[in-house]
């Protein structure tokens, strides 16, 4: 597989879409996080890649554009449309809007909900992608699962529950994680989709992977981030 050591050409914009409302975790995307709003976790990871040449913060949160404009002044901010407000618009509608908006070739999308997501995970997932590029056309992070799951219905997904396998032994599933999409405007114009036709699945640990989506998975999140900096309390 060949090496990528320096930052590829044409540019990689970074994309982290945020609403100021949130259903499940009020007000997560801004809410302190080991002392300062969470989002500032990502910024600051997509800021430390060499790879990421720009870094773009979409909202419709006006706490979020002045906190970015204070702490970030070199973030570009698009204030969210009120057509795309609605928080079932899907996120490739959004995305679609902002690279309407950019000069790039290459897009990198994350969230701010990804604040284990560290600077040097992103790195190589840009490496990767560019050494199957243009044989694969996107990538999206994952994570391995190897468990015994089953559907709704109550059938075995990817065991046999007549031969007990141990789990480490089962075949691996892997769950899309949201931690990062690469993707090229012609493919995302092409599909209307940051997933190509031909995508790259790039496998991120799982104690770096967590996706913040409910009160749990902020508490455990912060946890592991506080513990990866040495500043829990005894």
């Amino acid at each position: 597989m060949p090496d990528i050591s320096t930052p590829p050409s044409p540019a990689i914009v970074a994309l982290v879409p945020m609403r100021h409302h949130s259903e499940r975790v009020p007000g997560k995307n801004y809410r302190l996080f080991a002392g300062r709003p969470l989002y500032h976790c990502i910024v600051e990871s997509l800021l430390a890649c060499p790879f990421i040449t720009g870094v773009i913060i979409d909202t419709d949160s006006r706490f979020i554009m002045d906190d970015a404009q204070r702490h970030f002044p070199h973030v570009r901010l698009i204030e969210r449309p009120e057509h795309l407000r609605d928080g079932k618009i899907s996120t490739n509608d959004i995305l679609m809007h902002d690279v309407s908006q950019t000069e790039a070739d290459f897009f990198l999308q994350t969230h701010s909900t990804n604040p284990l997501l560290r600077s040097e995970t992103i790195s190589r997932a840009v490496k990767y992608f560019f050494a199957h590029y243009p044989d694969c056309d996107s990538l999206f992070s994952a994570t391995r699962h190897q468990t015994r799951l089953w559907d709704h219905q109550g059938k075995p997904i990817n065991h046999n529950p007549a031969i007990l396998l141990r789990t480490q032994d089962l075949p691996p599933i892997f769950e899309e994680n949201s931690n990062i999409y690469l993707f090229s405007r012609k493919t995302l114009e092409q599909h209307h989709n940051r997933i190509g036709a031909k995508p790259l699945m790039f496998e991120i640990d799982p104690a770096e992977a967590w996706d913040i989506d409910n009160e749990l998975d902020f508490q455990i999140s912060e946890f592991l981030y506080l513990h990866r900096h040495k500043t829990l309390t005894p």
